[in-house]
Parts: C-alpha cells; structure tokens; sequence
C-alpha cells in the first residue's frame, strides 16, 4: 500500500486533498509541528518515521506583498524546504508532488502561458517560487509540478469569500479588471491531483514515469473584476438582500500594492489533457459549486466569513 505523507493540510489546497488523497492509499498528515518549512531540518525526523513512497507538499509562503519584506522567509520555505523534500523523496524512492504558480511568468504574453516559455518571475514570491521548482527538478528525484493560479475555496481566505463578505457590506464596490487569469478552486486542483497520480503511480511500478511540470488550472479566463461581478451575481440569486449594486472597473495603476502582479496569468492545461485526459471545467462552474456550498452550510453567506485583512482592491490583486 503506498505510504502518503502530505504536508499543509490546513491550506486551501491541502484540506482538499486531505479528503481524496486515502483514496490511494495510507495517508499521514503533518501539520507545522512535524514538518515546519520555515526550519527544514524538522522534515527529515518525520520522513524517517513515515518512509513514505508518496509525498504531497501543499505548503508555501503566499503572503506575496509581505514577500517583498521577507525575501529569506520566502526563499526559505518556497524553494530551501522544496529542494531538501525532493532529496529525500529520492532517497526513500518517492514521488514528490510539489504546487507552483502562474507568478513565475511576468505576464507580458498575450496568450496563455505554456510549461515551456520563458520565466520571469516579477515578485520576490515569483522568485521564490521558481527557485523551488529548480530546487526540485536538480534533486535528480521523481516529481510532479502542478503550476496553478487564483486559487479559492469554501473555507479559508480568499478571493471569492472576501467578495461575498464585501457584498454584503458595501453598495459599491472597486475591483481590478486589467489582469486577467482563470479562477480555480482548490477542490478541483485536488481532484485532478490524485486523477493524475492514479495513472503515474502506476507508470512507476512500469518503470515508465516521467517527472514533469504541468499546468492546472479552470478552463476559460476573465479579470478579477469579472470574477467579482460573476461572484456576486450569483450570491444576489440565492440572496436577493445583497447590498453591493455595483462592481467598479479599476486599474491596477489605481491601487499599487509592494509586489507587482502579472497582467496576464492565464496557463494552458494543454499539456495536462494529453498526459492525463483531463478536460478542465470552464471557471464559473467551480465558482457556482463553491458558493453552493457556504450557502448551504450557513444560509447566509456573508455572516458566515470572517473579515479579511485586506480591501477589496486589495483582494483583487491576489
């Protein structure tokens, strides 16, 4: 049976997976206290301990405007802890599951970005995100690279909750509509994961596996003010008593924040189809299940989200 070590349960992504990953078989989860990436020196106990033939890192440092304050943080959790899980994923003949981002490209192309254009990561978080897929590709080891981008969920702080909360808050709202990308839950970033094992893992007793970067992401793109308009039309039909009546365009030069972002962040997922036979939902079927299911745990979507750190423009820009 394979042994399935997943480390950052508690993020968007990792809670997801902590729900399908026993699907392939025994699975350990490590919180902070077992595997804190910030001190990689703790993985090599639990390693030890688990020797597992399968590990997921869902960790990161995502705080990417504080990034800019803390370049050693960010490099030490985002490309130092990756590097040194992908050597002892060859050490113990496991496979490495590792998630990167759409931030690693500068977003100057006008189409969607494919796994093997030119980096040019434009924030520290891009850099060190970078750094960590380098880190785990010169290990030498076996591994998967899963580059998404704005991902959300039913729980946790993002995007899509942000807006339900403002919504309910404010008549008008300003949102930036000159980046664009394809909104992605972390459920289906998940599920296509362990689809995408399923076949590999095989591959592997076949002696046929092939380490590999492959982007993942909903089909389709729009703006962040696209998405927060579709956001809240949606809420409005299941709650009429919405107050937002209004989602302003902005651009990104009206609301500057430390860490510049990519205008364009849209990944082509034609590689992931012909490797896996995934075919990506289009962005607003994963937006409609997702605020289907706060809804259905609370009846009220906005006084179930706790206020976020941050405005809405600031949410905007990811």
């Amino acid at each position: 049976m394979n042994r399935i070590l997943l480390i950052g349960a508690t993020g968007q992504i990792g809670r997801e997976l902590a729900r399908v990953l026993p699907a392939l078989g025994q699975l350990f989860v490590a919180d902070r206290r077992l595997c804190d990436l910030a001190q990689p020196r703790t993985l090599i106990k639990t390693m030890d301990t688990v020797k597992p033939t399968l590990i997921i890192n869902a960790a990161a440092y995502t705080a990417v405007d504080r990034a800019e304050d803390e370049p050693v943080q960010a490099h030490r959790i985002n490309a130092e802890a990756p590097g040194l899980l992908a050597q002892l994923s060859k050490r113990y003949g496991a496979l490495l599951v590792h998630y990167s981002t759409d931030y690693v490209f500068d977003g100057c192309k006008a189409d969607p970005y494919v796994e093997i254009d030119a980096v040019n990561p434009r924030n520290v978080y891009g850099c060190s995100k970078l750094a960590g897929e380098r880190a785990v590709r010169d290990a030498g080891g076996d591994y998967l690279i899963f580059r998404t981008s704005w991902i959300y969920a039913a729980h946790g702080k993002n995007f899509l909750r942000t807006m339900l909360r403002l919504a309910g808050e404010q008549e008008h709202l300003r949102v930036v509509a000159d980046q664009v990308g394809a909104p992605t839950p972390a459920r289906l970033v998940a599920e296509s994961t362990v689809h995408a094992l399923r076949q590999d893992m095989a591959r592997r007793k076949m002696e046929c596996f092939e380490s590999g970067i492959f982007n993942l992401t909903a089909a389709g793109s729009t703006s962040w003010h696209g998405f927060a308009s579709a956001i809240i039309a949606e809420a409005k039909a299941k709650n009429p008593a919405i107050k937002c009546r209004e989602v302003v365009p902005i651009t990104s030069a009206d609301f500057p924040l430390p860490a510049a972002r990519p205008a364009n962040s849209r990944l082509s997922c034609a590689r992931l189809a012909q490797r896996f036979g995934l075919r990506m939902p289009v962005w607003t079927v994963g937006m409609q299940s997702c605020i289907a299911e706060i809804y259905s745990r609370a009846g009220t979507a906005p006084a179930l989200l706790s206020r976020a750190p941050h405005s809405a423009q600031g949410a905007a820009r990811g």
